[in-house]
């Protein structure tokens, strides 16, 4: 990145936002709270006609791990459509060409799918389990437990502050909005919907904003060739190939931007892909998505979602990178006559550049929502995750430990609130101290990678000792910070944060953080061995009581199967559909790590080929297709999967309407299946027994 971006001064000259702050104002602060409106009634409809109770603790935190496939599938997207998914991808699509977008999705997907290796384990061995640290504290006890914790703390800020800072400056370059403005009011609307509907509310939320998103990003792929400057596939890979002419890359192909042999492309493909292992793993919120899906949802739901995702980033970042490339020269682009500048560059504002010249004040408007919806979908992720550590991790587990329901709520609710206003501190304080999107996108992997092996090890190895779990990623971490700090140092001749960013830096600290703790974890535990009995795990009461009220007869006896699906067979081997679930999900992520890591880029970039126009026509096509079957998979599959919940709402709200004068109540069902005495909402009285039911 620097050896392009260190030829250009940082102009005077600003292209002045083609929106007002109005604008900006109304999308984050107004259609904030609109959302969190309709997310508030929404959770409160589904309380009162199918019985999910936002007030009980496992509909809270896991949704009563109930989650059908296609909504856990738009989940698993959306965790990973970040603001800085699609504004890092271009990002790297302009620095280094069409290996930029590719590496960028190459370092998500094949993680994605393995997640659903942990998540079905996690399944079989520990079914009550709400967060990670649950899980590492059972098996190696407290002082794990503090040290996860803070481990998964700073993977859950570096990640929130890395979101909010590429937004920010985003929503500031189309709006003039006051940057520090839109860092503190991002997260207002979403703590709200947060502080009320739990995770329900973040996978309700995360379908909404992800099939708005994907729309958009659909009208963007089209529009994109509509305009007469770019006009089609093969006259935009002239345009791209003339850019590699007047300024050509070092490291790549005859200096090409259309060339999969680019070092600096590479090498971002190895820092990406150990960093998101360290971003997915030590996130406790995808645990949570995992743990809220119901058994036969978690490894279908990541291996569709993993394999959907690849298409924003990869055809995103590549249309957008190329046809600021191209046209950076054409006076209808907005910084005309000079190029990008660093700073501009470095804040992500690639892709909104992009949208400005290809649909003016429209596509500053898409871009605006599309930014403020991947931020604030993300957000709610991260909030509901930071929540659960301060609520079952800190609260229960060191404050009350017979903590009720309603304590635990209570707690959710705090650390709702006080996340949100942490987060937005923290990046503001990054902000001030000259930190922007492309620092923290090259470096979080020194932070976020340590906890790799030891956690995976926790899960599915049973001999790594207390002691590996414990000394392992605290040396990884020191190695990584002494390697990146080093390498800065002995490369550039000083410590700052420009030479911290730099690229080679970041890769070296990145992969001594990720890999160096596989050594120290089995160095330790062969001198310290252990041998865990996953048995143990079902020792301690995690779960709390579901509470069946207010669910009508049909529903509860579908809530009780899952239930008694998921956790009354807790032997490991009478369940062998959870077995033979995470088989096919090693398969899987076996070959997505295979497909896009190595059979389909490696001999690209070993050949030395450079694109030409057919090839790089086909390119985009395939892009195109895939990322319209992503628009499908996250808009309609969750619609077509969850079609009988959807009509058991619409029954109950009809049949609601029909009876509002009575006011009768629904019958309940307790968990022998019998029918129960319940209060009514409305009358808080107790209803008579079966014969004083009213009639259909």
């Amino acid at each position: 990145m620097e050896s392009l971006l260190a030829t250009r001064g940082d102009s005077a000259v600003v292209v002045e936002p083609p929106l007002s702050q109005a604008s900006g104002y109304i999308v984050v602060v107004l259609v904030g709270f609109i959302i969190a409106f309709v997310m508030v009634f929404v959770t409160k409809l589904l309380k009162r006609t199918v019985g999910e109770d936002n007030e009980k603790t496992e509909m809270f935190m896991t949704a009563n791990r109930s989650v059908t496939t296609g909504l856990t599938a738009s989940a698993v997207v959306s965790s990973w459509l970040w603001s800085t998914a699609m504004l890092g991808s271009t990002l790297v699509g302009y620095v280094n060409g069409v290996s930029g977008p590719f590496w960028f999705a190459a370092g998500c997907s094949p993680m994605i799918v393995f997640f659903a290796v942990l998540g079905i384990s996690c399944k079989r061995k520990i079914p009550e389990a709400h967060t990670l640290l649950e899980i590492i504290r059972i098996r190696y006890g407290k002082s794990a437990h503090i040290v996860y914790m803070a481990l998964c703390l700073i993977n859950n800020l570096i990640a929130v502050a890395n979101m909010i800072l590429g937004a920010s400056a985003v929503i500031t370059a189309m709006t003039g909005m006051h940057i520090i403005a839109a860092t503190f009011l991002l997260p207002v609307g979403v703590a709200m919907y947060t502080f009320v509907g739990g995770i329900k509310a973040t996978f309700l939320t995360d379908y909404f904003h992800t099939f708005t998103i994907m729309i958009i990003l659909c009208f963007f792929s089209i529009k994109a060739f509509t305009i007469p400057e770019v006009g089609s596939m093969s006259n935009l890979f002239e345009l791209v190939k003339a850019a590699g002419e007047r300024y050509p890359v070092a490291g790549n192909e005859q200096g090409s931007y259309l060339t999969m042999t680019s070092k600096g492309g590479i090498l971002f493909g190895i820092l990406h892909i150990c960093a998101n292992f360290g971003l997915v793993i030590m996130d406790t919120s995808f645990f949570q998505k995992s743990f809220s899906a119901s058994p036969s949802a978690v490894v279908p739901g990541y291996v569709i979602g993993g394999i959907a995702y690849f298409a924003i980033p990869w055809f995103i970042g590549t249309l957008a990178s190329s046809v600021v490339l191209g046209l950076e020269d054409n006076p209808i682009f907005p910084t005309f006559p000079r190029r990008m500048s660093s700073t501009e560059v470095s804040n992500g504002l690639v892709l909104p550049y992009f949208a400005m010249t290809v649909a003016g004040k429209g596509g500053a408007v898409g871009i605006l929502i599309i930014t403020f919806m991947a931020v604030t979908s993300t957000l709610s992720a991260q909030i509901i995750a930071v929540s659960s550590i301060i609520s079952f991790d800190i609260y229960r587990t060191y404050l009350k430990p017979n903590a009720a329901d309603k304590d635990i709520i209570r707690w959710c609710h705090y650390g709702v609130v006080f996340f949100a206003l942490f987060a937005s501190g923290f990046s503001t304080m990054l902000h001030y101290v000259g930190i922007d999107l492309g620092w923290t996108l090259y470096m979080l992997g020194v932070l976020t990678c340590p906890g790799i092996f030891p956690t995976t090890f926790s899960i599915l190895w049973r001999r790594q000792s207390k002691a590996a779990a414990i000394i392992s990623p605290l040396l990884g971490m020191a190695t990584g910070i002494a390697v990146w700090l080093g390498s800065a140092y002995a490369l550039y001749g000083a410590v700052t944060i420009a030479t911290t960013g730099m690229t080679l830096p970041c890769v070296y600290g990145t992969v001594a953080s990720a890999f160096s703790p596989l050594p120290y974890s089995l160095i330790i535990t062969l001198f310290m061995p252990e041998n865990f009995d996953w048995a143990d795990f079902r020792n301690e009461k995690l779960a709390f009581e579901v509470d069946h009220n207010a669910i009508g007869t049909a529903d509860a006896k579908k809530t009780e199967a899952i239930l008694e699906a998921e956790l009354s067979e807790t032997d490991l081997h009478s369940q062998p559909h959870l077995k033979r679930w995470g088989r096919i999900a090693f398969m899987w992520a076996i070959a997505t790590f295979l497909g896009h890591w190595v059979l389909w880029p490696l001999p690209m970039y070993a050949s030395k080929y450079i694109f030409n126009a057919g090839f790089y026509t086909a390119w985009l096509v395939v892009g195109v297709i895939w990322l319209w079957i992503t628009l499908l998979v996250v808009g309609f599959y969750p619609i077509i999967d969850g079609r009988v919940e959807i009509m058991e709402v619409w029954r109950a709200v009809r049949a609601g309407k029909a009876k509002s004068k009575s006011k009768p109540s629904a019958e309940s069902v307790d968990s022998s299946g019998t029918s129960s005495i319940v209060v009514s909402e409305e009358t808080q009285q107790p209803m008579g027994n079966g014969e004083d039911k009213p009639k259909p």
